[in-house]
């Protein structure tokens, strides 16, 4: 691996750090490469992986994709690489954290929406600029910032190109939870922390009935849920046995 994203690993939290602090993190095709390598290595670790944190490194999460590249052209490895590599994130088994500080702007929001859950400090800068710049999305906004915060919202923040904090993230929806910026990323942690003394084997099985049943009817999201079941983990019995003794 490189060092364009850092991984560290801790308890369960698997932790990817975007690491070009000097250009605010912008999102260019090596980052995605190195991004790729960890998610493949990632999807092959569902026991030492119990969830992942996306984040950014030094002054911001990121600033969005990298402007220079899209103006010189980029060398793709194959057509649609980048928005391929978000939605391999998005699918790991394993639920995935976007932790947003500073700014998330465009394609850098593009890839914080692959998370199942964003955290947000209350310094917070969501955006979609793609209107600002003569640009369409090709990422997944389009897609998924409506399932996200609704129609009407998506809509007003990608033709307005506005920039909304973590507080008005957090009240859209679009962030789950904002914390104070002097804790966040303690916050962060104790959030993953509470979320892993859950069974993993839940955890997993209940993001992918979520991925499944996403846009399904209430009658076919029932018999999807009904029979097409995970069943029960291989840590039930001794979690039961566990609470009896409480």
């Amino acid at each position: 691996m490189g060092d364009l994203v850092l991984r560290a690993d801790d308890k369960g939290v698997t932790t990817l750090t975007i690491n070009r602090p000097d250009k605010l993190n912008a999102l260019n095709v090596p980052v995605f490469q190195e991004l790729e390598a960890h998610v493949a290595d990632i999807e092959a670790s569902q026991d030492s992986v119990g969830c992942v944190v996306v984040r950014g490194a030094g002054r911001c999460f990121s600033a969005g994709h990298d402007l220079g590249d899209i103006a010189t052209g980029e060398k793709l490895p194959r057509p649609n690489y980048q928005p391929l590599v978000i939605e391999r994130l998005a699918n790991l088994p394993q639920p995935v954290i976007s932790a947003v500080h500073s700014h998330c702007y465009t394609g850098a929001l593009e890839l914080a929406l692959a998370g199942d859950i964003v955290l947000a400090s209350e310094n917070a800068k969501f955006a979609d600029t793609h209107a600002k710049w003569s640009l369409t999305p090709v990422w997944g906004m389009s897609q998924r910032l409506p399932r996200r915060v609704g129609k009407t919202k998506a809509a007003e923040m990608m033709l307005t190109a506005q920039t909304y904090s973590g507080c008005q993230a957090e009240a859209m929806g679009l962030a789950n939870v904002c914390y104070p910026d002097d804790s966040f990323y303690d916050d962060v942690a104790a959030f993953c922390g509470t979320m892993l003394e859950n069974s993993w084997f839940s955890l997993r099985a209940l993001k992918k009935l979520l991925r499944e049943t996403d846009g399904l009817d209430l009658s076919a999201g029932l018999a999807h849920e009904i029979y097409k079941s995970e069943g029960v983990g291989p840590d039930m019995q001794e979690r039961i046995a566990g609470f009896g003794k409480k």
